[in-house]
């Protein structure tokens, strides 16, 4: 039972996700000994505090599928992505992917429960808390359920199995259908949860208080396949009747009931993410947030910024992450550093890629359980250093977010191309502009702190180092002129001149 004293989430938490058999396959080689989750240097956790990160999200703690580690080295399409990402892959680098999961105790490889609970210790001395992983949807085919609970899960017939083999799996005298979400092809590793069955929620909240008192927040893989309209959509008949009450509803307040502080984070999609949070999510993926910063245009962004304020406050936001293309390779330099600016001082949560600093450009599939060497890109990194310099301030954890209106002039209309938004936190002020464009583009934005009238400021501008002064009238209205290249920003410090 974990007794220690509950440490408040600050509002917006800053988020670091690390892929944890690849990074302690890397200090392993790094420091020349082997280094499990029980001892990786203090040093190496100092740096992720020194970035002001609140919580690391160690992805794939859980003891992985010896079963699915073989269906997925005779799967010729991903031995050729294991190729791909890893020219001199061997068969001993699958691991087993983290979601699919054998049992729900830490493997022994990592370091065991033990490992972890050393590993949160030291997270918890430096500030930090733990984010682990669930899995709602499913299970490994060799999970302790499969046994001992195989009402737990979607079943078929010997037809099923005979007729489609890729979708349903033969054990023993029970076929059971393959986790799946309804737009693609079924998962051959896992078995699909019946998230409808009888008894299933009580058995996960009983495996949900376990881990709860091994960490301080689960990010839910894939949160809205078992909403009931969406199980009962994917599943048809096979699923039963549709219970009364939501997964997600009988779920999270059980946990919370016992761990207050608990956070839950969903991966969703589908426009579901406002359902999510009605249902006692704290925050949910922000995908669109991605993918416009990756392909859609400045005005478009600004729209989805413009979105209810409870709604965004509960939302995460990111460039990469362990499903995502690194950054580095998806987007040019230029816009990389404008897209990370934007995301990472939005409202709501933040996360990012352990890897995402560093450059690194080749995303690993989760499978495996080393990565290749990349250089290290010292111009990003050095970027991000100051980035992160940056935003290590309360304000952008505890204050209050604010989108900033901008206009123009009749003759041009580059204005369009700059979104702004601001922070507010007792004395801190700080203004954000960025021009999420390939062209040079100018305008006025209106500063929306009405105290700063009749008074001079010192806009400090923490990235590039420039200070301009400027009256606080005319920053009221008609707004501060701006004037930035392609995916150019400013990130101002507001500091009353004396």
């Amino acid at each position: 039972m974990d007794t220690r004293p509950q440490r408040q989430w600050v509002l917006y938490p800053f988020i670091y996700e690390i892929s944890t058999w690849v990074w302690l396959t890397g200090l392993t080689r790094k420091y020349g000994k082997n280094i499990d989750l029980s001892s990786v240097p203090a040093g190496e956790w100092d740096v992720i505090a020194a970035n002001g990160f609140n919580a690391v999200w160690l992805m794939g703690v859980w003891e992985r599928s010896p079963v699915g580690i073989g269906i997925a080295n005779r799967n010729p399409a991903l031995l050729q992505e294991f190729h791909r990402a890893l020219p001199d892959f061997r068969l001993e680098d699958n691991v087993g992917s983290p979601y699919c999961i054998r049992r729900y105790s830490v493997d022994p490889h990592l370091g065991g429960p033990e490992g972890l609970a050393r590993a949160r210790d030291e997270l918890s001395k430096r500030g930090m808390k733990l984010i682990l992983d669930w899995v709602p949807n499913h299970v490994a085919p060799d999970h302790p359920w499969v046994a001992e609970h195989p009402e737990y899960f979607i079943r078929g017939t010997a037809e099923d199995a005979r007729n489609d083999p890729s979708s349903f799996l033969e054990i023993g005298d029970t076929v059971f259908a393959c986790g799946r979400d309804p737009y693609f092809p079924a998962w051959p590793d896992v078995l699909q949860l019946n998230a409808f069955a009888r008894g299933l929620r009580h058995a996960v909240i009983e495996t949900l208080s376990n881990i709860a008192q091994q960490c301080d927040g689960v990010r839910c893989d894939m949160a809205m396949l078992v909403l009931n309209p969406i199980f009962e959509r994917t599943w048809g008949h096979r699923a039963g009747p549709r219970p009364e009450t939501e997964y997600w509803r009988n779920v999270i307040p059980a946990i919370k009931h016992v761990h207050p502080g608990f956070l839950f984070i969903a991966e969703a999609y589908w426009d579901l993410e406002w359902e999510l949070q009605q249902q006692g999510f704290d925050f949910c993926y922000d995908k669109k947030l991605y993918d416009r910063l990756e392909h859609d245009s400045a005005e478009n962004i600004r729209l989805h910024l413009c979105a209810d304020l409870a709604y965004q406050n509960k939302l995460l936001r990111f460039i990469e992450n362990h499903d995502e293309p690194r950054s580095a390779a998806s987007f040019a330099p230029a816009k990389l550093r404008a897209a990370a600016v934007a995301f990472s001082t939005q409202t709501g949560a933040k996360l990012f890629f352990e890897g995402q600093f560093e450059g690194r450009k080749i995303r690993t599939p989760v499978f495996l359980g080393r990565r290749p060497d990349e250089p290290i890109d010292e111009a990003l990194h050095s970027f991000y250093e100051k980035l992160l310099s940056a935003i290590n301030r309360p304000v952008f954890r505890e204050g209050e977010w604010r989108l900033c209106e901008r206009t123009g002039w009749p003759d041009n209309q580059t204005f369009l191309s700059l979104v702004a938004w601001s922070w507010h936190r007792e004395e801190e002020r700080y203004l954000i502009v960025v021009n999420l464009s390939d062209s040079p583009a100018q305008g006025q934005v209106h500063v929306p702190w009405p105290e700063i009238a009749g008074r001079k400021w010192h806009l400090n501008d923490l990235l590039s180092g420039v200070t301009f002064d400027r009256d606080g009238d005319p920053m009221l209205s008609p707004g501060l002129y701006v004037e930035l290249s392609p995916w150019n920003f400013h990130l101002f410090q507001f500091v009353p001149m004396s």
